[in-house]
């Protein structure tokens, strides 16, 4: 059995708890809470006789072999860079860290540990995102010219630590337009990104974080990716990780899931809209994956890497944005 703890107590830690109950050969022992008034109830939710204030008194304790990381976003990197460094594999949620400096501190500590490492980018588990880049690798579109993607929260957006920069890095690009980042790199075969062109702002709130963006990301194969990330906005073209692709023999996209080629649309039959969007079955296979490559010992995709380059692309698009030019990606 994997012995699993997870550090926070809210919303995304709660999924991720019912995702380990749900999965065969997972022990779900701790959480690690800072406020006892949050923790207790979680503990309890979850039938945990464990619970800490900090990452410090869990790895104390021992007993432990891996860590979901479901806290704020600038917990990440310190949690995970402890964890990492006793031996503890780690699933953190996205976005990886705050920064990509923070991000290739974690890779490293990963590396130099020998313990595994993966961001919990849901997406590369849905169905019918497979299936969309099993249709890429198949040769179907031929060469891919552009695609489009979004990841917007209508007439709604969060609100606490998500919206304070100190604690969150960035705003709806860091949260939301991730999802549309690492969905589109994966259906491309993560290709490396070459630069980035972005506008991101704050129109809709009074955050201190942003709550529209626009990028537009060349990669290394030639493919141009048009991404929309927004909170609060009054329209959105799909839901969340919704991507076309426009290719030299075909068109294919993303809810509704379907490919157009010359005189043909081959509709693979997934059900349009879904009951749910994000269902707990998408955490579910996330949580086997994780799981399985402890037990395998096998590098996770999307592993520390694929995190560290998302996190490039979100720091470029910062900064093109206040330069207003393009930002070369080293």
């Amino acid at each position: 059995m994997i012995r699993l703890a997870i550090s926070g107590a809210g919303y995304i830690s709660k999924i991720h708890a019912m995702a380990a109950q749900n999965t065969p050969e997972v022990e779900l022992v701790a959480v690690v809470e800072r406020f006892s008034t949050t923790a207790q109830p979680f503990a309890e939710q979850f039938v945990l006789k464990r619970y800490y204030a900090t990452i410090e008194e869990l790895i104390s304790a021992g007993g432990i072999d891996a860590l979901v990381i479901g806290t704020p976003n600038y917990l990440h990197h310190p949690q995970a860079i402890s964890a990492l460094q006793a031996g503890i594999h780690v699933m953190v949620e996205k976005p990886m860290a705050m920064n990509a400096r923070q991000a290739s501190e974690m890779v490293e500590a990963s590396q130099k540990s020998g313990a595994q490492l993966m961001v919990a980018h849901c997406w590369r588990f849905d169905p019918e995102v497979i299936w969309l880049r099993q249709q890429v690798e198949a040769g179907r579109f031929g060469k891919i010219i552009r695609t489009k993607g979004y990841a917007v929260h209508t007439h709604w957006g969060p609100s606490g630590w998500f919206t304070q920069s100190v604690f969150a890095g960035g705003g709806a690009l860091a949260d939301m337009g991730i999802h549309a980042l690492d969905t589109v790199r994966y259906i491309l075969g993560d290709p490396e990104p070459l630069s980035v062109y972005a506008h991101v702002g704050t129109y809709y709130t009074h955050y201190d974080v942003d709550d529209t963006g626009i990028l537009i990301v060349n990669w290394e194969n030639g493919a141009i990716s048009y991404i929309e990330s927004g909170w609060w906005q009054p329209h959105v073209d799909g839901p969340s990780a919704a991507t076309q692709l426009y290719g030299v023999k075909a068109f294919g996209q993303l809810y509704p899931t379907f490919i157009e080629e010359e005189n043909h649309r081959d509709d693979p039959g997934f059900p349009y809209p879904r009951k749910e969007h994000m269902p707990q079955s998408l955490y579910n296979t996330q949580m086997a994956y994780f799981i399985n490559c402890i037990k395998q010992r096998l590098a996770p995709h999307p592993g520390g890497i694929e995190g560290w380059t998302n996190m490039k692309v979100v720091d470029a698009a910062y900064k093109s944005s206040q330069a207003g030019n393009v930002v070369r990606i080293e």
